[in-house]
């Protein structure tokens, strides 16, 4: 049996908690960025994800007009962090409504570096950092998608292994409904099956 859910009758808010609660596990943009004053801005985002190869572009949404977003249609330029489990706790603290101004690095005490192509800095733990320029922005009811061409990738060399970034290394947390966070537990390695080998390789029908 299965439970139905109208999303005209039970209001955003709620059917909002709903579909972040089934649309998991959800990678993390943490997004620095740097305002018209020269402040710079971290925050975390759990709409993310890529969009395009050719040329690579990431995409992330702001809920709402934050700072993040601001930012990025100010100076067109931002940076994707990879949202490491080691910085668990600062990554959270990055998401509290501090005031438009506010540095996240300076008031959390995230250390940062200095970026190779865009103005906005890089956080100095996080393994990976996307150095982006803004391709487009979407907007969609009360949320904006931030489309980012990358014009840079730096990433640590601690966690590649043979050219390839390993997910273990790297221990990247998602989010998950309500105040959950995901890490990596087990992971799975299942290559692509061609057609052209699919008789016979396909899964047991049950």
């Amino acid at each position: 049996m299965r439970i139905d859910f109208d999303p005209e009758t039970m209001g955003s808010t709620p059917f909002y908690k709903l579909l972040t609660s089934v649309i998991v596990p959800r990678p993390i943009a943490w997004v620095s960025t740097v305002g018209r004053d020269g402040s710079a801005n971290l925050a975390p985002h759990s709409f993310f994800t890529v969009a395009a190869v050719a040329p690579p572009i990431v995409q992330f949404t702001s809920v709402g007009r934050k700072d993040s977003l601001r930012n990025v249609e100010d100076t067109g330029e931002f940076v994707v962090n990879l949202a490491p489990e080691g910085l668990f706790e600062q990554i959270n603290a990055t998401a509290t409504d501090f005031p438009h101004g506010v540095s996240e690095f300076e008031a959390v005490g995230v250390a940062q570096e200095a970026s190779a192509r865009v103005k906005p800095p890089r956080v100095a733990g996080s393994p990976v950092a996307l150095e982006c320029v803004v391709h487009s922005t979407m907007g969609l009811g009360n949320s904006t998608v931030v489309f980012g061409r990358v014009v840079h990738a730096a990433i640590d060399d601690a966690v590649m292994v043979d050219g390839h970034a390993e997910i273990t290394r790297l221990r990247p947390l998602s989010r998950l409904g309500k105040n959950e966070w995901g890490t990596v537990g087990e992971v799975l390695d299942l290559a692509r099956i061609r057609y052209a080998d699919w008789e016979g390789q396909g899964p047991e029908k049950v």
